[in-house]
């Protein structure tokens, strides 16, 4: 999305020092591509997160790029704030157009060299469209709250971090004052109790302080 604040600091980049060599053998038995999500509440640091994957996975000499789930919400973020406001029930998955995504994934496995993807300016509050060049990548990264459901992600990880959390986070990046006021308190509470519910499927945690949990992947 353009317009966002992604600020990599230490706990993300051990956490993905942690995770890269422990997937190195499925990435490299993987026929041609793979796939990877990055979930968690907002403020979690999922961005962050899949910054310092693709910088350790670039340590490796393997190629990635990152699909940001904030560019598929189905309105801008302006109007998808109104929209939350009038009706609080459209807080969940539906306010994504995952299906998207997900095909663009597929793309991806099958060695698409370019997708035309949604590019939302913030500032502008509009989606627009760039083309997404992902020929030469081996691994394609799915960062956003809800990507854990995604079909086309070989590996799921999930960040453990729940809204209390990450307000410091959110307050840091400073990306709008109406993400700090009571109704968007209200849709994270909202938003924790959906994706609890995706945890399960998550192949990799990473917990509130930033430690690995690498037990499901190695099971």
């Amino acid at each position: 999305m353009q317009g966002d604040t992604i600020i990599v600091e230490e706990h993300h980049r051990k956490a993905a020092a942690e995770i890269i060599p422990a997937i190195l053998p499925l990435i490299e038995k993987s026929r041609g591509k793979f796939t990877m999500s990055v979930a968690g509440q907002s403020g979690s640091g999922k961005s962050e997160t899949a910054t310092a994957l693709a910088e350790e996975l670039a340590k490796h000499d393997i190629k990635s790029v990152i699909f940001q789930q904030d560019d598929y919400f189905v309105y801008p973020p302006r109007s998808n704030d109104k929209a939350r406001r009038q009706d609080i029930s459209w807080v969940g998955p539906q306010e994504v157009n995952l299906s998207l995504l997900d095909r663009h994934l597929k793309a991806f496995l099958k060695g698409r060299d370019t997708t035309v993807q949604p590019l939302v300016i913030y500032d502008e509050n509009a989606i627009k469209s760039q083309d997404m060049q992902m020929g030469d990548a081996k691994v394609a990264i799915a960062e956003g709250t809800y990507t854990t459901l995604l079909d086309n992600a070989d590996l799921r990880i999930y960040i453990d971090r729940d809204y209390e959390a990450t307000r410091a986070h959110r307050e840091k990046r400073n990306r709008d004052a109406s993400e700090l006021d009571p109704f968007i308190d209200n849709v994270l509470v909202i938003e924790h109790h959906i994706i609890l519910s995706h945890k399960p499927r998550a192949d990799i945690l990473i917990k509130a302080d930033y430690s690995t949990d690498l037990s499901r992947l190695q099971g």
